[in-house]
């Protein structure tokens, strides 16, 4: 009776695993973009998801924030979760694959009446049951449980690929918000600066003018120029701490303030990063890997959707022993078992699976739209950063020249006004000019570098630590 029992235990396996799907054949949908980026490629540099972060951000203080956030900000460690939850729901559902042998133990006892009992009198029994059983075990003999261990699997897939995009913006938002905090301390020291410069100024402007030597106008005139720098001063302040606070909400932890003496022409970072061809972003950026997952997860689950139109098996079995007794439970004779198969076969449910499977159909075509829509702002990343790195390149150059051109005309300026050829309403002007220039060039320093932070975030770089470890 055991071999029996064995074979009544295994012959369900053989059918799950023969069984067929009708999940539909997958295709991956053509790319929606064009074939090659608008602006020139270069392939002097390493490719940016070969790149690690500590070779592309090399500032050592940058490095202990990025290191910082990798390990306390809040919406990674969200992305990790998930995935891990992910990785968990996929894991039950593969269960469902093979049968679930559980062990069962089981007393009943009751009393049956007299009027009931074959000899007449009033009876009291006891049952003892033990033995292992299989319930409701599904013969996957349309793919319908397969389907979702597919669909579950791809969207575990997808949020482990989420949470490497993740890693990827976090290591990118770090980045700019340590540029943006040394850009406005940056401007608020010129700021300062030029305040203090200008006090000392509108000291002499007084001096002159209760002298005789210079006009009511000439006065305002500095007094307004020392009331504008103080203007920007507490605006630059304000913005200054405010940058401070998103970069210690990014980090995810502390951050000493003042600590960084870091400065914009200082960076190196890597400029020259090669763009290959759009196709190459499928394997590169890790969203648009997580995109195709979802996609497969849908078109997975028009298979189980498919399959709910079609019988289903379901096997429950049993094997030990059962006695009357506690201590003859295990005695010869007192073997049991069951074996309960059951058919069900929808005929009426009033349109329910046929809209499962409409609803199903449009989470694919929804998930091929998503899919679509994420490669087209991918190219567009990249091709607006590629556009913008050598206009960035020229802008910098020649807001240095303009800075320097205003500092050259400032002092040209000085020297006319102390030979009497010219009026201190030139020398101001100067001033003015060589103060928004040297502003507009940490502008300038700091949106060049940003465009190199989007463009190595945008062609998939930041998964890698450094150079051959991941």
């Amino acid at each position: 009776m055991s071999k029996t029992i064995f074979r009544l235990g295994a012959w369900p396996l053989a059918l799950a695993m023969a069984g067929c799907t009708l999940v539909p054949r997958y295709e991956r949908p053509a790319l929606p973009v064009d074939a090659q980026y608008p602006a020139g490629d270069s392939t002097a540099a390493k490719d940016a998801v070969e790149l690690g972060w500590r070779e592309m951000f090399t500032d050592a203080r940058l490095q202990a924030l990025i290191a910082t956030a990798l390990e306390n900000n809040r919406d990674l460690r969200t992305a990790v979760l998930n995935a891990e939850r992910a990785q968990a729901l996929y894991r039950v559902q593969r269960a469902d694959l093979l049968p679930q042998i559980v062990a069962q133990g089981s007393l009943s006892r009751g009393r049956t009446p007299a009027a009931l009992s074959p000899p007449g009198s009033a009876v009291t029994g006891s049952e003892y049951q033990v033995g292992l059983g299989i319930t409701a075990f599904e013969l996957d003999l349309f793919g319908r449980v397969r389907s979702l261990k597919d669909a579950a699997l791809a969207q575990y897939l997808a949020t482990a690929e989420a949470r490497d995009a993740a890693r990827i913006a976090l290591i990118a938002e770090v980045a700019k918000a340590w540029l943006a905090d040394l850009a406005l301390r940056e401007q608020l020291d010129l700021a300062r600066k030029t305040l203090e410069a200008r006090s000392v100024a509108l000291t002499l402007a007084r001096q002159r003018y209760e002298a005789g030597a210079s006009s009511a106008l000439d006065l305002k005139q500095v007094e307004t120029l020392v009331e504008s720098a103080r203007v920007a001063t507490v605006t630059l302040t304000r913005r200054s701490a405010q940058a401070g606070n998103a970069l210690r909400l990014v980090v995810g932890a502390p951050v000493a303030p003042g600590a960084d003496t870091s400065l914009l022409s200082d960076q190196p970072f890597v400029a020259n990063l090669p763009a290959g061809l759009p196709s190459q972003l499928l394997a590169q950026r890790p969203d648009l890997r997580a995109a195709e997952q979802r996609l497969l997860s849908a078109n997975a689950s028009i298979g189980a959707a498919r399959a709910a139109f079609f019988p289903r098996i379901s096997l429950t079995a049993a094997i030990g022993s059962a006695s009357p007794e506690l201590s003859d439970l295990f005695e010869a004779g007192s073997r049991n078992w069951s074996f309960v198969p059951q058919v069900t076969l929808p005929i009426f449910d009033a349109g329910r699976n046929r809209a499962n499977l409409r609803v199903s159909q449009v989470d694919r075509d929804l998930a091929v739209a998503d899919y679509e829509r994420s490669i087209q702002v991918a190219f567009r990343e990249v091709a607006d950063a590629l556009v913008a790195r050598g206009s960035f390149e020229e802008q910098v150059e020649a807001q240095e020249r303009l800075r320097q051109g205003q500092a050259d005309r400032l002092q040209l300026a000085e020297q006319r006004y102390k030979a009497g050829i010219a009026s201190y309403l030139d020398v101001l002007d100067a001033q003015r000019e060589l103060f928004d220039a040297e502003q507009d060039l940490v502008e300038a320093r700091q949106q060049r570098l940003l465009n190199l932070v989007d463009l190595y975030r945008a062609l998939g770089g930041g998964l890698r630590e450094q150079s051959g470890g991941a």
